[in-house]
């Protein structure tokens, strides 16, 4: 993650467990990346924010003998766990690397491909940073990232709450809640939307795009639930909500049922070639 701001969300062993629920809901989508930058068993891969190691465990699935993940990430607690989880990964090798992402260092040297899952909405000027690593890159790297999208789907919330569910505001206070934490921190909590755009004026070739909706289930809820404790100072201090808010918004969503809810998010996949 991005060491200079620093991530924004909780580095605790809780949080992993927030990213163990996340990947839950990125499975699908993160397999068919990899399918789609098509990994080699012997392919060189880095991959940006690497967190607790979720994502690694499936691109190491993919390599043998020869292959290499470097796992890059700011938090050496998320470095720590990666190395646990990762720690009999077969034949491939996990080489971690505490630095800041958004720096692209000597560990980009040698790169077949390049992946982030849910990272560059953590930078500021993502933008920028992905026009850098296509000149770090050499000719004919596959990159692919997955970001979520807390924006599109208001559009769907704020229609069914207005017309007869109104059981379903906690889910668009939690939304509104995310995105005024991102823009208060200058980031960017839907950089996903333009992300096959700004590939292209960067000059990135073979570009695809696929967007797709997360569903909305018992273990959506309990992330929503453990967003709120990692970052409920920070709300606090932003004047986005106050503690007994944040207390009220927690208890609405536990009295949800998660079988009847729509999708609250949704995810981009965007690869591309250098």
């Amino acid at each position: 993650m991005n060491g200079a701001h620093g991530y924004i969300l909780g580095q605790s062993d809780r949080a992993a467990r927030r990213l163990e629920i996340q990947d839950a809901h990125f499975a699908e989508v993160s397999e068919r990346l990899l399918d789609e930058i098509a990994l080699r068993p012997r392919d060189r891969v880095v991959e940006l924010g690497c967190g607790p190691g979720g994502f690694s465990r499936r691109i190491l699935r993919r390599l043998a003998q020869g292959g290499v993940l470097v796992g890059v990430d700011s938090s050496e607690s998320m470095l720590a766990q990666a190395g646990r989880v990762l720690a009999d990964p077969g034949a491939a090798r996990f080489e971690p690397v505490l630095a800041d992402v958004a720096e692209l260092g000597t560990w980009l040297n040698g790169a077949d491909v390049v992946v982030g899952r849910a990272v560059l909405h953590h930078l500021p000027m993502a933008e920028f940073v992905l026009g850098r690593l296509r000149a770090a890159l050499r000719p004919g790297t596959r990159i692919g990232f997955i970001e979520p999208d807390f924006r599109s789907p208001l559009g769907r919330l704020a229609y069914l709450e207005t017309t007869g569910r109104p059981e379903l505001a906690p889910l668009h206070v939690w939304a509104m809640a995310i995105n005024r934490l991102y823009l208060a921190n200058r980031i960017s909590p839907d950089v996903g939307a333009n992300l096959a755009r700004t590939l292209e004026a960067g000059g990135y070739q073979r570009i695809r795009l696929a967007w797709s909706e997360c569903r909305s289930d018992a273990l959506m809820i309990e992330n929503i639930l453990m967003f709120y404790d990692e970052v409920r100072d920070r709300l606090q201090t932003l004047g986005i909500l106050t503690s007994a808010e944040i207390d009220e918004q927690q208890r609405l969503l536990k009295k949800l049922s998660p079988e009847e809810l729509p999708p609250a998010w949704g995810i981009y996949r965007v690869s591309a070639e250098t």
